[in-house]
Formats: structure tokens, sequence, C-alpha cells
């Protein structure tokens, strides 16, 4: 097993038919029950914390009954129990909001990496995120879908400093950052009965100071892993920095 905090594993879903669009809550049940079955403690622990160290979407696939079912782990202790839980189903039907699927038989582990190996990634000035599921957050006491540069990397300042090492905590900024350019859409995520409103599409953000730069510029590598905003362990706030197209 790898030394790395943060992971990426992915895993076939082969439904009878097509999955209704309100998934967040049952796939966040499902993580729960394969981190249950491997450790019991740790998984009423993780319910009852206020952070969720993992973030959770389906993909679609070729047609609508294959998707992929993709996980991020954000602490390298997760990684085992998750992985021995979902083996005691692969292969096997599972129950996704009452309809029945395939899980696949193995997991891909698409990408990890350490938080020391994102703080010395190369400063941006300019840096271009995309949101691929819709994309909210807390302002004040009002949900704000427009990813705004202080909401967008105060939101990833706050999960890298809950999770990095002391060595690797990140100061306290007054983000000065600016939205250049962005194409965005306002998408509705139906959950439980409700409907939660978000952003999905792209966003250029500029940094002019240096300092400012390089740790949005390291946050926005870690949003790939870590998500950005509200209800990341249920399918929302999905992102990841576009590269090589500024």
């Amino acid at each position: 097993m790898d030394r790395h905090e943060l992971h990426i594993v992915e895993i076939s879903l082969l439904t009878s038919e097509p999955l209704p669009p309100s998934l967040g809550r049952a796939i966040h049940a499902l993580c729960f029950h394969w981190l249950a079955t491997a450790d019991a403690a740790l998984a009423e622990q993780l319910h009852n914390s206020d952070l969720f160290p993992f973030t959770l979407v389906v993909k679609p696939g070729k047609t609508a009954n294959q998707l992929t079912l993709r996980i991020s782990i954000l602490q390298r202790e997760l990684l085992a129990p998750l992985l021995w839980g979902m083996s005691q189903d692969m292969g096997s039907e599972i129950t996704l909001t009452n309809i029945p699927c395939r899980l696949g038989n193995w997991v891909n582990i698409q990408h990890s990496t350490s938080f020391a190996a994102l703080a010395q990634v190369p400063s941006q000035n300019t840096i271009e995120l995309q949101f691929l599921s819709p994309t909210s957050f807390k302002q004040e006491q009002v949900i704000q879908p427009f990813p705004l540069p202080e909401l967008v990397f105060s939101s990833l300042w706050r999960k890298w400093n809950a999770l990095a090492s002391k060595e690797l905590q990140l100061p306290e900024i007054e983000w000065q950052g600016f939205t250049a350019a962005y194409e965005l859409q306002t998408v509705a995520l139906k959950m439980k009965g409700v409907a939660e409103i978000g952003a999905k599409g792209w966003v250029r953000y500029q940094f002019p100071n240096s300092t400012q730069a390089q740790i949005a510029t390291t946050l926005a590598h870690f949003a790939t892993f870590a998500g950005v905003g509200r209800k990341t362990a249920m399918g929302m706030g999905q992102a990841k920095i576009i590269q090589g197209k500024l």
C-alpha cells in the first residue's frame, strides 16, 4: 500500500434500469456501509464528525445502465478499510434507491498523491477550475451558487488545514483574487425531495499577489480530491484544475 494521503478510486456499476438523479444520499450511505463492514467504530466516528474526509459522485458511462462510482479519499487511514468493505460486494448485486445494481469485480486506483507533493506544485497566477457537478456555498444565511474566488479557495483552505499535517498548514488569507472569465450554468440536483441548486462549468481566476497565487495553485490541485463547497460527500462540488488551456 502506498503512503500517499489522497486517493481517487473507481468501480463500475451495472444497473438493471436507469438510476434516478437523486443518488446523493444513497451513495453516501453505501460508502458508510463499506466502512462499517471493515470498522464499525471508525464509521461511527466519521458519521458524528463535521468533516467528511471523502467525496463521492456517480459518473455516467456509455449507456444509462453503465456507471462508475468515484470515491476520493482524503485520509490514508480510510483507504484500507474502504477497500476491504468494497471487496465484500465486488461482483455482487447491491441496491441503490431500490434498484438492483451489480458492482464491478475490481477497483481502479485512478490517482494518488500527498499533501506535501501538492504544496510543491509550480505557482500559477491564472487558474482555471472546472466544476463537474453542481457546486454551491453557504454564504452567511443564504446558499450562493456562483463560485466566487473567496468562497472557492476558503472552502479548500478550511479542508486542507483540517486534514494536512502541522508543518503543511496554510496561513490565514484575505483573498485578493478575482474572476477573469467564466462559462457557467445553474443546475438542480435532486436530494430526497429537495432540489439543490449549484453551478457547473468553468471559471478562470487571477491572483496578482504571488504568495496567494502559490497557495491558490496548491488548493486548486487539491480540489480534484477534496471537492469544493457544500455536500461533496453526496455528489456535489466535484471540481478539477484545467491544465494547458490558458
